[in-house]
């Protein structure tokens, strides 16, 4: 069965570093900001996935 959290998380982030790239943003925007949280939310998902 398809993980619909883990697969919601991946496509924002997908969307938002495809925004990202083509505006050429920098480090500290809200974008980046929130790719960084999403990741950090993937992790922790995935490791608690593992367990």
């Amino acid at each position: 069965m398809a993980d619909l959290y883990l697969k919601n998380l991946e496509s924002e982030r997908k969307a938002l570093w495809a925004t990202c790239r083509l505006k050429g943003l920098a480090k500290d925007t809200p974008e980046r900001e929130r790719i960084a949280a999403i990741d950090e939310k993937i992790a922790a998902h995935k490791a608690k996935k593992t367990t």
